[in-house]
């Protein structure tokens, strides 16, 4: 973190001071008692893009200290963040006040980094317990090392819990890798500031995950790694006996596309084009083409693209294999002779939680390979 010049002034609750803890003491609360109190929600500052946490020491009604907590935009054309604490003085104007009735804080003052100012102007904030503080400061990444299955992790996602000043070398340590490290989780949070560490989110080939998660739990910096949530939902998995898709300890791809790509090609009504394997995430990609049913009198052609992964049904091996398959993606194009109609799909795509129809695949399949679905109500096979 760059250096920074601050300056904070007279920031002072002005409504109704500390008069809330009196409020609340019993007429049996011990008037010296030290409690720690937290306002996590102070609006109005760096134009209101700031994430701002005063954690305030109270000895019955009167502040003893006071620590301010600032978590900004570093600049304007990216998520990165920038943090600042500083412990602030209780003396003369600053953080003192007023005794009034009510249960809210007012706060006023000056932030100044560099040349900039701030004028701190923020209303009716209400302050929380250590307790309230701590619990709302519990960030669950998903990363769990050792799954029983791959119900609730992806088996090609993986996550590595790295301290800020390692991250950068461990992330030059995957150049070069046959792994997807996911850009979002680049970004340092406030909340990854204040921890101190950041979760760096990858996707890997299945047969490598657990290889790789191995490799990174002896890495410098690195304080949990294991597998977490990816592509794969389980109301789209199949799981089924391994023993016929197998040569040796090896899986029969070629076997496993053919029969994948000749239920999809009746399913959807559309001839099988191709297949592919990624090597660095492991995921199968199919392709089909028919004539599409738009305006049939054009003779355009449907593209649909299915993908899929497959992979055992638990770490460290199985005698199962569970197969998942996304939703078909389809594309429509002019693809016939001569002079060719240009087409542009205007459409938004789905609605967040809806799925298209790919004509009752999963079902087709899952009665080919003779497998199971997942009942989620039970959490588990059925």
């Amino acid at each position: 973190m760059r250096a920074l010049l601050l300056l904070v002034a007279g920031l002072f609750a002005a409504t109704p001071d500390f008069a809330l803890a009196q409020a609340k003491l019993s007429p049996k609360a011990d008037p010296n008692a030290t409690e720690t109190r937290y306002f996590t929600a102070i609006e109005g500052l760096m134009d209101g893009n700031a994430d701002v946490i005063l954690k305030e020491t109270r000895r019955g009604k009167t502040v003893s200290a006071a620590v301010l907590d600032v978590c900004y935009p570093a600049d304007k054309t990216s998520d990165r963040k920038d943090r600042f604490v500083v412990n602030l003085a209780v003396n003369g104007q600053t953080l003192s006040g007023t005794a009034q009735s009510g249960d809210t804080f007012d706060f006023r003052g000056q932030i100044t980094i560099g040349s900039s100012v701030t004028e701190v102007a923020s209303s009716d904030n209400s302050d929380i317990s250590e307790k309230e503080f701590q619990d709302s400061q519990v960030v669950d990444d998903g990363i769990t090392p050792q799954p029983k299955d791959f119900s609730e992790v992806s088996p090609e996602s993986v996550g590595a819990r790295v301290k800020l000043d390692a991250a950068l070398d461990f992330l030059k340590s995957l150049k070069g890798q046959d792994v997807e490290v996911g850009l979002g989780s680049l970004a340092v949070t406030c909340d990854a500031l204040r921890a101190g560490q950041q979760t760096i989110n990858m996707s890997v080939d299945p047969d490598r995950a657990a290889a790789l998660i191995g490799k990174m739990k002896a890495m410098p910096g690195v304080t949990l790694a294991g597998w977490t949530t990816g592509v794969v939902e389980m109301d789209r998995a199949i799981r089924f006996s391994a023993s016929d898709w197998r040569d040796g300890d090896k899986l029969n791809r070629d076997k496993l596309v053919a029969t994948i790509s000749r239920v999809l090609a009746k399913t959807l009504s559309a001839q099988f084009v191709s297949s592919s394997w990624s090597t660095t995430t492991g995921k199968l990609k199919l392709t089909f083409k028919r004539p599409s049913p738009v305006y049939p009198a054009l003779e355009l052609t449907d593209t649909i693209e299915v993908t899929g992964l497959v992979t055992p049904d638990k770490p460290g091996g199985s005698d199962k294999l569970m197969l998942w398959l996304g939703n078909p993606a389809t594309s429509t194009a002019d693809e016939g002779a001569g002079a060719k109609l240009i087409l542009s799909d205007e459409s938004s795509g789905e609605e967040e939680g809806d799925q298209r129809d790919d004509s009752g695949s999963i079902e087709a399949l899952t009665k080919e390979l003779k497998g199971q679905r997942w009942d989620a109500d039970k959490t588990q096979w059925k």
